[in-house]
């Protein structure tokens, strides 16, 4: 921490009347953020973003073309925020208009990248489950039921707050694509024994294709992103829906609606059961009775596979790149749930190219 960016941050509590509170640094995740609890002297609690405006590359500019996207790079390609503090606030107020329990902004300043904000507490759902299995049930139907009212509500085009707007953009082919890839670009560094040739990245390329383009057309709810039991805080005290306390959700697009409900049940961090997982599926299709269920399946195992592959490149970068070895520790995981992704007959393709290219040696 630069002294420059530390004098920033206490002018900036100051300013907002937080300058005498005591400031207890928290543990990060795989980003650029770093937050802080501040406690007040009345016992109470916040907590203090932290995201420098430039510790990434940009995100997607509204109307940018597919090369101007590459061009600015993964941020803009992926349509990812960049971590920017402006997303995080709009999507927050988004969130609570639906009566949903992201945390209010008590004061922000979007150019410097710091926010102030509520503190939800520390009472994660996979915290919360490992302490007391007996709730799990009670905890995954609060967290459909959540997304059931997120994707109730029409997306809309533009995320407004006080002091500006923030596009919601739509996971598209080439956030999609670059999503892929990730798999087919770090894996390999991890594990050497799956050594895709040309013909199977062209072979690979044909059988994602319809599926992201699927994906691109059937975007029609606000999507989460990142939706798991280490992004959800229970709120027992609350009421409903609004006892799922919602956390990392500035990377919000437009996107199928079994986008979240993949990152739910195909947890990486957390072993979801075969059992549970079925159960969760069938309360939030038993809420849309209006779906087609069987269709939704096939997005959900389609969209699941690209999904888990994803976070298996995304893990195998952090283990090679970042020096970061306990994500190697998820893989097995991930291939259980990537199996039973492939396991539905509309995936035989892809299952057949993973047969055919990834040994067992690789898949560990």
């Amino acid at each position: 921490m630069s002294s420059e960016r530390e004098a920033a941050k206490a002018a900036f509590l100051k300013a907002g009347g937080f300058g005498d509170m005591r400031r207890q640094p928290l543990s990060g995740d795989a980003s650029t953020r770093v937050y802080e609890r501040l406690h007040r002297p009345d016992g109470g609690t916040l907590i203090f973003m932290d995201q420098p405006p430039r510790a990434e590359t940009a995100p997607c500019p509204p109307g940018a073309t597919r090369a101007e996207r590459q061009a600015l790079g993964f941020n803009a390609a992926y349509r990812l925020a960049a971590g920017r503090v402006d997303a995080f606030v709009a999507c927050a107020r988004h969130l609570t208009s639906l009566g949903l329990s992201a945390p209010e902004i008590l004061v922000f300043d979007a150019a410097q990248g710091l926010a102030v904000i509520e503190d939800l507490g520390d009472d994660l759902y996979a915290v919360h489950i490992a302490a007391a299995a007996a709730d799990e049930a009670l905890l995954y139907d609060a967290a459909v039921d959540a997304l059931v009212v997120l994707h109730a509500a029409p997306p809309p085009q533009t995320l407004t707050f006080d002091g500006g707007d923030w596009p919601l953009l739509t996971y598209d082919d080439l956030a999609l694509v670059s999503a892929a890839d990730l798999f087919t670009e770090w894996l390999p560094q991890l594990r050497p024994a799956f050594a895709p040739d040309a013909a199977a990245l062209a072979d690979w390329e044909a059988l994602w294709a319809p599926i992201r383009a699927h994906g691109e057309a059937s975007a029609d709810v606000f999507c989460h992103r990142d939706y798991h039991a280490e992004n959800l805080i229970w709120l027992p005290q609350r009421t409903g829906a609004a006892r799922v306390g919602l956390i990392d959700f500035q990377d919000a697009v437009r996107a199928n609606r079994m986008w979240d409900l993949s990152m739910l049940l195909h947890d990486a961090r957390r072993d979801v059961s075969p059992e549970r997982e079925a159960a969760a599926l069938e309360r939030y299709f038993a809420a849309h009775p209006e779906l087609d269920r069987d269709a939704l399946l096939a997005d959900y195992h389609a969209l699941g596979a690209l999904n888990v592959a994803r976070i298996i490149g995304i893990f195998a970068r952090l283990v090679v790149r970042d020096g970061k070895p306990k994500y190697e520790g998820f893989l097995p995981r991930l291939w259980r749930y990537l199996d039973s992704c492939l396991a539905d007959p509309s995936m035989a393709g892809m299952k057949a190219w993973f047969d055919r290219h990834v040994p067992a040696e690789a898949r560990a």
